[in-house]
């Protein structure tokens, strides 16, 4: 049996399949992002113009992301996992153009639904998968999710100060820049993969599908990340607006508001995760953060006129939104059935996508009809709702994956390994694919009998 310490360690394409992936996904989300703090800024003088088209300006891509992202994954499997990244890279880059170049809010509007088309997320993790082994999967997958993390934060800086000194269609083109950076990584860094393959944790199956929606503890979850980020989008439909207006910040020093509140809020956020993973007291953690995320809402509604007030609720905010944002996927891990990760997840990044679209269009339509502060008000209104379903979710069982590759032939094989695999201690769930030779496992590690596991699967 090989030595598992050296079956961890990744080698050295692995890592250039990391580093490389990360970025692609953060040079991608990095362009999305950085429209967000500006975008009502500078689109205010446009023919047309009017609340609700600038909502869906800043809004429309999640609605082609969230219709084609899972295609695109489908595709990937068929006619190659970089062929298909290309050609989502090369669409981007194409609504990067498009609406660098309108003069007109319709303009923008088609060039980002455009951009939200090369949905290239489902297709980049196969790609991940291709080239990693079952046990340094989980490493790459975190690096590109810590990628998008970091994408944000540095989005909410450079956005307000490019759009600066370049307008909101220099954003546009460095966009454009960043995706072109994105086609040479892809091909000149990220490893050609010897054999692609179906990977049922990174990955929608189709197959699944119908068992992913039937699950109400994952819709709960789906819900739940569709309510955040279309809050999220809501908001920023009018948060720059108020803070140029009411508050007095100058559009180009906006940067100052953002840094020192996501900065601080991100360290804030640490001790509940440790005490939510630790202490496992997920559930407790989660609710008081989706409870604590409408209160924030409420305080930006309540202290719009307050410049303390307003930065004082963006942290709790921000705060609750950053632990949101960390624990979801790790939600979705533990309650997805074993083989199930990559179909749940699938769903999970739909949902979210087309949240990030109704939020536009929430907050343009509120925007329009009562006022700026109203959108603050009904974002709380939903987190509140929110709220309530959460509390009616299960806690989650401490759960983990685990894959090992097995040799089998027929079902009948798979059937008495799995019956084996379920006899372990700390075994809580076991798929296994046929297709793949690969067992999906869920244990709890604190349990887990290792010794009789590797006795059944080496």
């Amino acid at each position: 049996m090989a030595d598992s310490s050296s079956q961890s360690t990744m080698s050295k394409e692995e890592k250039k399949a990391s580093i490389g992936l990360a970025g692609i996904f953060s040079m991608r989300m990095l362009g999305l992002f950085m429209i967000l703090p500006v975008m009502s800024l500078y689109t205010e003088n446009l023919d047309d113009m009017t609340p609700l088209l600038l909502g869906l300006a800043i809004s429309v891509y999640g609605l082609t992301q969230a219709l084609l992202q899972i295609p695109f994954g489908l595709m990937s499997d068929r006619f190659g996992r970089k062929r298909i990244i290309t050609i989502g890279l090369l669409l981007f880059i194409g609504g990067s153009i498009v609406a660098g170049m309108s003069t007109t809010i319709y303009g923008i509007i088609i060039g980002r639904a455009l951009q939200g088309s090369g949905a290239v997320a489902a297709a980049v993790m196969a790609l991940a998968a291709d080239l990693t082994t079952e046990q340094n999967r989980t490493k790459i997958m975190a690096t590109i999710g810590i990628s998008i993390g970091v994408s944000f934060g540095i989005a909410m800086v450079l956005g307000p100060v490019m759009a600066s000194f370049y307008g909101l269609s220099g954003i546009f083109w460095f966009t454009a820049v960043l995706a072109t950076v994105g086609i040479v990584i892809l091909h000149k860094i990220v490893p050609q993969p010897k054999n692609i393959s179906v990977h049922k944790d990174a990955e929608p199956i189709p197959a699944l599908m119908g068992k992913v929606l039937k699950d109400g503890q994952l819709l709960r979850l789906d819900i739940g990340i569709f309510c955040l980020h279309l809050v999220m989008t809501a908001m920023f439909v009018v948060l720059p607006l108020l803070m140029q207006g009411k508050l007095g910040i100058a559009a180009e020093d906006h940067w100052m508001v953002y840094l020192p509140v996501l900065g601080l809020s991100v360290i804030a956020m640490v001790p509940f995760v440790i005490i939510a993973e630790k202490k496992r007291k997920m559930k407790l953690v989660f609710v008081g953060a989706v409870g604590v995320l409408s209160l924030a809402s409420l305080g930006l509604y309540l202290f719009s006129g307050s410049l303390w007030g307003m930065i004082g609720s963006l942290f709790v905010f921000f705060m609750a939104f950053n632990l949101l944002e960390a624990t979801l996927p790790s939600l979705i891990s533990k309650i997805a059935f074993a083989g199930g990760k990559g179909t749940a997840m699938g769903v999970y990044s739909s949902a979210q996508f087309f949240g990030a679209f109704c939020g536009g269009l929430i907050g343009g339509l509120v925007w329009d009809s009562y006022g700026l502060t109203s959108v603050f008000l009904v974002c709380s209104g939903v987190l509140f709702v929110w709220f309530l379903i959460a509390l009616t979710m299960k806690s989650p069982r401490h759960m983990s994956s685990l894959l090992k590759h097995v040799d089998i032939q027929s079902s009948a094989q798979a059937t008495a390994i799995t019956d084996k695999l379920l006899a372990v201690k700390g075994v809580l769930d076991v798929g296994i694919s046929v297709d793949d030779s690969t067992a999906y496992l869920k244990v709890d590690n604190e349990l887990l009998d290792e010794a009789a596991l590797d006795a059944i699967i080496s």
